[in-house]
């Protein structure tokens, strides 16, 4: 079967919306980011060239490889730390930092050790932290209603209707309609969008011990356990046997390549990653990689247009993003849920995943998805002795 006629509305809809919930929630960081090293308005479309080209080129590349989906993102902790730990730190540099810590996600990914840590981690408690960190946005659907109720309900109301009726097709008939309300009452801004191609603008990186040591580790070690371990949860979480080592390398590649550009981490997704994998991607499990092809396609449109394509998305109201994530992640989180506690014997070290995930707890750092798995793993150490289902 060709890759044109496994392509779909629904695989299409659920790559836009992973790009326009992981860009609208988190852009803004990346920007601060950009700014704490110096970086003025050009180097920042550089970055947003760097980083769209990148997440693109992966989703791509490696959701066609292993026809199975596979998100790649920007390290949204890793741009969080740098605020703080980079401020200060000249451009080059800090360029030079994003270097070595791809370099050494590369060698953690390639070698292997890291997917061997994450064998010990069971199903349950991988599913236990993704219903965590999802959960968020299911409430959030029903959080925002008081704000925005004509919008929000109204798309609830029209996701239900037509999950009963032409399920495929529930989403984006909900983003539609809100598109449509918002436009009505006169809250969708698009007078604030022009069309401006980005240009990518090179940096020549310079290694020094005291940003190896202040931004490269803290970088490569906030990546890998804030994104690339939940991540692999997730993956696994929805039944893809992702080959982990490899896909992880290759995002350190593309990271050590890019990063002169601006890119500055590169790593597999969690949240938006879980709305490409989920029935509302594609009714069939086979072909839901193609809306993670679909998502690398937007990522490429948002490197080339960069700022362009960032005034499109803030654009639309908060409210109507956070309806639509979740209407996206609500027969996940239920699927999550599910397979958490389906097994009685890991079902406490899952629930006690699923909370910590849940309660939005950040320590040095790093966020609950991480103290999640590991909250969830120890609980399975004490009452299991480590013991693997």
């Amino acid at each position: 079967m060709s890759i044109a006629s496994e392509i779909s509305v629904s695989a299409v809809v659920a790559g836009f919306v992973t790009v326009l919930v992981g860009f609208t929630s988190t852009a803004v960081i990346v920007f601060q980011a950009a700014h704490a090293v110096g970086a003025g308005p050009a180097e920042i479309a550089s970055w947003m060239w760097a980083l769209g080209l990148g997440m693109g080129l992966t989703c791509i590349g490696l959701s066609l490889r292993y026809r199975m989906p596979v998100v790649t993102a920007w390290s949204t902790p890793g741009a969080a730390m740098l605020i703080t730990s980079a401020a200060g730190v000249a451009l080059p540099e800090a360029i030079g930092a994003f270097m070595v810590s791809g370099l050494l996600i590369a060698i953690a990914g390639f070698s292997g050790w890291f997917e061997r840590a994450l064998n010990r981690i069971p199903i349950s408690v991988a599913s236990g932290m993704l219903a965590g960190v999802l959960l968020r946005f299911g409430l959030e659907l029903f959080i925002v209603m008081k704000a925005q109720f004509a919008v929000v309900f109204a798309m609830f109301a029209v996701y239900l209707l037509l999950r009963r009726l032409i399920p495929r097709y529930a989403v984006i008939s909900a983003f539609a309609l809100g598109i449509a309300v918002a436009a009505m009452q006169g809250s969708l801004h698009l007078e604030t969008v022009h069309l401006e191609f980005a240009r990518p603008v090179w940096i020549t990186p310079e290694i020094s011990a005291s940003t190896l040591i202040g931004v490269a580790l803290p970088l490569f070690i906030v990546t890998m356990a804030s994104q690339n371990a939940p991540g692999v949860a997730v993956i696994r979480a929805s039944g893809y046997p992702v080959p982990i080592s490899p896909v992880i390398g290759w995002t350190g590649v593309a990271t050590v390549i890019l990063a002169p550009f601006g890119a500055f981490a590169l790593n597999l997704a969690a949240i938006t990653a879980a709305i490409c994998m989920g029935r509302e991607a594609h009714e069939d499990p086979r072909r839901r990689y193609m809306a993670s092809v679909c998502a690398g396609f937007f990522y490429i449109v948002i490197g080339l247009f960069g700022a362009t394509v960032g005034a499109l998305f803030a654009a639309f109201p908060r409210e109507l993003v956070a309806a639509i994530a979740g209407l996206a992640l609500i027969g996940t989180i239920g699927n999550g849920l599910a397979a958490a506690l389906s097994n009685e014997r890991d079902r406490e070290p899952a629930l006690v995943t699923f909370l910590v995930a849940a309660s939005g707890v950040t320590l040095s750092g790093i966020g609950p998805a991480f103290w999640g798995l590991i909250a969830g793993s120890l609980t399975l150490l004490v009452l299991r002795g480590g013991a693997k289902s």
